[in-house]
């Protein structure tokens, strides 16, 4: 079973790894490839990260042909009143049936808000304000904010085991594509 995750970072291609063995129950070969979002750096609404995550599987699947499952991962970040929220959206695709899960929402601190609004992408305002480096390669926001009880990991693994609902339970889906823009 071969899974191309449409991103390098070890934390996404890791929760992938983590999710999709334990769907199959046996070993699965992961792959991570670059792949562009076709988003900004840091999307800033719900939508825009949606997109991101989408048109990470469909770059994966136009550069890496024949893979079992095509996984894209994007983060982003969006208001509430004047309150903003992290987040990441899930996209899998078998190439005929595509599934979409989003990860828990949390809200960010002040001062990561305010470095985002003026312009700096969650990992950097995170490295900024946590003094760390690269965190969104390790724990990522959620994992300094609850202090590694949730990394960023083990939220992106329940999101992928929601969007494997529908894989899991074929007879109860149709096949569906999502509507890359």
């Amino acid at each position: 079973m071969k899974v191309v995750v449409a991103s390098q970072n070890p934390v996404k291609v890791n929760a992938v790894l983590k999710s999709f063995r334990a769907y199959l129950g046996v070993e699965v070969e992961v792959e991570g490839i670059a792949v562009s979002s076709g988003v900004s750096d840091q999307p800033m609404t719900e939508e825009e990260t949606r997109m991101g995550a989408e048109n990470r599987v469909e770059g994966a699947r136009e550069l890496f042909r024949g893979a079992d499952f095509y996984v894209g991962i994007e983060g982003g970040v969006d208001c509430v009143g004047d309150r903003l929220f992290a987040f990441a959206w899930i996209v899998i695709s078998d190439g005929k049936s595509d599934s979409l899960s989003r990860t828990a929402t949390f809200e960010l601190p002040p001062e990561v808000s305010r470095l985002i609004a003026e312009g700096m992408e969650l990992g950097d305002a995170d490295d900024v304000v946590f003094e760390k480096k690269k965190s969104k390669q390790q724990n990522g926001a959620v994992g300094l904010l609850t202090h590694d009880l949730l990394t960023r990991q083990q939220l992106y693994e329940q999101a992928i085991l929601l969007a494997l609902i529908p894989f899991m339970n074929r007879k109860l889906y149709p096949v569906t594509k999502v509507n890359v823009r």
